[in-house]
């Protein structure tokens, strides 16, 4: 059985080009607050954020990394995709970021000595972990005392029927797709990984029906499409299922999260 990981990597290398221009992971307003989150509330570090090594998980085409780097000494970008890093590679040679550098990796597996971040960021990526548990004792491991964490991620409310819904839905528009996470069981596994979180914050996009289709093979296109027109009307209102310029759109959970290690 392929594991999540190696779906991911299979899944993510035909796309990889996409992600250079992807609205989404490149979204100006989402990447400010993810910076000001983590240049926030950094009580117990010692060292001014000039000379901050950061490690930004998952990092895909770079985008995190690159909005990071003014504010740091040096970026790492870790991703399990060598076409992904070849894309972020590209970006930063076009945008002449002399701080920002890329290496092969799983967050299982960091390959990184114990306290070698004053930073780490994640962006869009937690939903595909396969041991969500073991990412957050490795990510904990790698930080510093003190350090900051900072993830934005797909998510979904607090609420069974959407949250049975979303899941379902993602796992036809990715195959390596493997949980999001309501806002509650996000704090309560920081704060069970040792984390203290000091923001929640959920957001909802309300996105084409296309951004769960596009990139789906024709069978899961099918599941999708009968998995909505299933819906009772008050099932379609949960999910602001509508009309908008001629195309369905409904409501995409995210979630904002920071936390200090210890």
């Amino acid at each position: 059985m392929k594991s999540p990981e190696s779906a991911a990597q299979r899944s993510f290398g035909r796309r990889a080009a996409y992600y250079t221009t992807s609205a989404t992971h490149a979204d100006p307003q989402v990447l400010a607050r993810v910076v000001e989150l983590a240049m926030s509330g950094t009580e117990g570090l010692a060292s001014p954020k000039p000379s901050w090594q950061a490690l930004d998980i998952a990092t895909g085409t770079g985008h995190t990394a690159f909005a990071l780097a003014p504010d740091v000494a040096h970026v790492l970008g870790l991703d399990l995709t060598p076409q992904m890093l070849t894309q972020a590679v590209a970006l930063r040679q076009a945008r002449s970021i002399a701080n920002v550098d890329f290496c092969l990796g799983d967050v299982h597996r960091l390959p990184f000595s114990a306290e070698s971040f004053h930073l780490v960021t994640c962006r869009r990526a937690a939903h595909h972990f396969s041991d969500i548990g073991q990412a957050l004792d490795e990510i904990r491991r790698v930080l510093r005392p003190g350090g900051r964490l900072v993830i934005d991620d797909r998510s979904v409310p607090e609420d069974d029927f959407l949250d049975a819904l979303m899941n379902r839905l993602d796992s036809y528009h990715d195959e390596s797709h493997v949980q999001e996470y309501r806002p509650s069981h996000w704090a309560r596994m920081l704060e069970q990984a040792g984390f203290s979180v000091k923001a929640v914050e959920p957001y909802i996009q309300h996105r084409p029906l296309t951004s769960l289709t596009d990139g789906a093979s024709q069978k899961n296109v099918r599941r999708i499409h009968r998995a909505l027109q299933g819906l009772t009307p008050a099932q379609r209102q949960q999910l602001n299922l509508a009309e908008r310029d001629g195309e369905p759109h409904s409501n995409h959970w995210y979630l904002l999260l920071s936390a200090r290690n210890g």
